[in-house]
């Protein structure tokens, strides 16, 4: 346990990756957010100097100050002239709230909570993953639907959605401005049933990074959700987007479940070196 500590701190007091994508502020703003999140700096409410920020990380003083600007500016911290950092406790997240919903009763408070921009509906032919899960013929045509939900302005999803045709009748860039996806559907007659879920994570290009209001290679999480209807067919496949920074994923998993696939599974995928 002590060599394991011991190894997230050299790590942590490693330099910053000279790579391409995420610029060096915008990792090193992450790394404080999470930090100051965890509660490291709780004890005293103020964060390094600049100058051990700069040792610690191996970076430019303008780099720390923009880092800490975006801290600021998220209102986690306030920097006062002459004195230093402080992290403002009040602006922390407390204890993580209970989960409490059903699937639709928080696709209905995620809907409610949030302003809808339909960014394109369209009736098209599925790429082949999609049509495979959504077991559609051969050049048989799904409706497809992007929409980008925010908060006060903010962007904090972005869902990618298919449903078979016949599903999606009534899906048009009307009634998505009036009524969530799923709200559609139910008043078609569907009703979910089995629902199979995936969390990995995903670099912005250019594209999500405009929508999302986020640097391009910024990470983002990525949620894949295939949803059946109680007959076991598949009824809508969709993709949601969200940064990590304004979004995290709340699970309660019901003891008699623990020791089934829905507590989750981790699945890797690493390629097998060649021996020669």
């Amino acid at each position: 346990m002590i060599k394991l500590k011991n190894a997230l701190v050299d790590v942590a007091t490693s330099s910053l990756p000279r790579s391409p994508g995420t610029s060096l502020h915008r990792q090193l703003f992450v790394v404080l957010r999470d930090e100051i999140v965890r509660g490291t700096y709780s004890a005293s409410g103020v964060l390094p100097k600049e100058e051990s920020l700069c040792e610690r990380f191996g970076v430019s003083r303008i780099t720390v100050r923009r880092a800490l600007a975006d801290l600021a500016a998220q209102g986690l911290v306030e920097r006062r002239h002459g004195l230093g950092t402080f992290v403002l406790q009040d602006r922390l997240p407390l204890m993580r709230p209970r989960p409490s919903l059903s699937l639709i009763d928080s696709l209905r408070q995620t809907a409610a909570e949030t302003q809808v921009q339909v960014l394109q509906v369209e009736q098209i032919e599925a790429p082949l993953d999609v049509a495979a899960l959504l077991h559609l013929a051969p050049g048989e045509k799904a409706v497809h639907a992007l929409r980008l939900r925010s908060m006060g302005g903010t962007p904090v999803m972005l869902s990618d959605a298919w449903v078979p045709a016949h599903l999606g009748k009534q899906v048009t860039a009307a009634s998505l401005r009036k009524q969530a996806l799923y709200e559609i559907l139910l008043a078609q007659g569907v009703k979910f049933g089995r629902v199979i879920q995936e969390i990995t994570a995903e670099v912005s290009d250019p594209i999500r990074a405009k929508l999302m209001q986020t640097e391009v290679g910024a990470p983002l999480l990525k949620i894949v959700r295939l949803m059946h209807d109680l007959d076991a067919r598949p009824v809508q496949y969709i993709t949601v987007t969200m940064t990590p920074e304004r979004s995290r994923i709340l699970m309660d998993i019901p003891g008699e479940t623990v020791n089934t696939l829905s507590a989750g599974q981790f699945v890797h995928e690493v390629a097998h070196k060649a021996t020669s």
